[in-house]
């Protein structure tokens, strides 16, 4: 192969893996820090995956200084009543908006009520960020949780 055409092809393999690499960082699929509102430390660790075109998020580590790693959500009502928090389902069935990096329709847990509310995930920052709006109505708010991976 003639040096111009590997090179030329080399850099549009790049180009491709890094347009490729910042399209998947758009996405809220991969493992969160999220941020007590309060005091700004870190609460726990979210990994969200997708399955089957919607979103699932799970606890997988308590990180909030003296948690008690062996917590169960007493406050939930649902089938998660009771359940360890380690490993505790906090988001179901969030889609992407076709066209848009925003996944809504789905519900989020706060566990430490008990209370679900409707979803919508934004990745911000280049998707470094993200912002989770949890509302009922036209009431909510909006937490931004960071990437870990």
């Amino acid at each position: 192969m003639n040096p111009l055409h590997t090179r030329t092809a080399l850099t549009l393999l790049a180009g491709w893996a890094l347009s490729a690499a910042a399209w998947a960082q758009l996405t809220p699929v991969g493992t969160w820090h999220t941020i007590d509102d309060k005091t700004q430390e870190v609460k726990s660790e979210i990994v969200i995956e997708e399955r089957q075109g919607q979103l699932t998020g799970r606890i997988t580590k308590l990180l909030r200084a003296g948690a008690d790693q062996n917590a169960r959500c007493t406050a939930c009502t649902d089938d998660r009543k009771d359940q360890p928090m380690i490993g505790l389902e906090i988001i179901r069935g969030a889609k992407q908006v076709e066209g848009k990096a925003v996944w809504e329709g789905g519900r989020i847990l706060d566990p430490e009520n008990g209370k679900t509310y409707s979803l919508r995930l934004t990745p911000v920052d280049g998707g470094q960020k993200l912002d989770v709006r949890g509302s009922i109505g036209p009431f909510g708010r909006t937490q931004t949780w960071v990437r870990v991976q």
